[in-house]
């Protein structure tokens, strides 16, 4: 069903405290390595999951903890848990390359699939796939989706968890908690960027690269320059690019 919305309003927040893009110099540096056109879906697949891996540790920074007692060598200690109940949502196609650095670093995770895609005609994003239980058992989600760029896919993303969340809570009598939902990706265009925190401005966003959608000229550019591409048809090898694979590619 097509997901209406009114659309944001045009301004820049890529400066707002809920972008959180990282410098981490390995991050930056494999992002590198996925733009090259020689990369293969192979090897894409690896520097995904790397740099998703990254991401995820940045991302899992303020999940809360609480004290567990675990029987040592040496007796009782006293240490540390999780106390969040975790739920990860890849957002299909691209998001499953994702999916397993996350869940590799959070392994009682709860995973729910979401496909949504943009329709050509209308530019409306369109839900095709929904696996969200009724009950609502995580306190916080984190939105796979590697490549946004505009994002409108993102957008309707988060606002079907928030729906779920609300309705979920009432249905079951629970305590009307919000539920906590961060957004993960690779790259993103400042206008994704832009128009994902305007309209989700208590949503994180934690992103590996922001591209510029005008050069200096006030010019459109191709999204995510030079060559992230979908990464989605890339991952599985249907955008009809290179079928070459350079798998020394890391040295140049």
């Amino acid at each position: 069903r097509k997901l209406a919305r009114p659309a944001a309003p045009a301004m820049a927040t890529t400066s707002s405290s809920s972008v959180r893009q990282s410098s981490h110099p390995l991050i930056l540096h494999k992002i590198t390595q996925m733009r090259k056109a020689k990369c293969g879906p192979k090897y894409l697949s690896q520097l995904l999951r790397e740099v998703s891996t990254f991401l995820c540790y940045e991302a899992t920074a303020e999940l809360p903890t609480g004290p567990c007692t675990v029987t040592t060598r040496f007796g009782d200690e006293t240490g540390q848990r999780i106390a969040s109940r975790v739920g990860i949502v890849p957002v299909l196609r691209g998001g499953l390359g994702m999916l397993e650095a996350m869940t590799e670093m959070v392994s009682n995770a709860k995973v729910y699939h979401l496909g949504i895609y943009r329709d050509k005609t209308s530019l409306l994003p369109v839900e095709y796939y929904n696996k969200l239980p009724k009950r609502v058992d995580c306190d916080t989600v984190f939105v796979l989706d590697p490549c946004p760029i505009s994002g409108s896919t993102a957008i309707a993303a988060i606002d079907i968890l928030k729906a779920w969340g609300a309705s979920g809570r009432a249905a079951a009598g629970a305590e009307p908690r919000a539920l906590s939902i961060k957004f993960v990706c690779i790259g993103a265009s400042e206008e994704a960027i832009e128009n994902i925190s305007s309209a989700h401005p208590d949503v994180p966003i934690h992103v590996g690269l922001i591209d510029r959608t005008r050069d200096d000229a006030g010019v459109p550019l191709a999204p995510i320059l030079p060559g992230l591409g979908d990464i989605g048809d890339r991952l599985f090898g249907t955008d009809g690019g290179n079928d070459g694979e350079d798998t020394d590619m890391e040295d140049s």
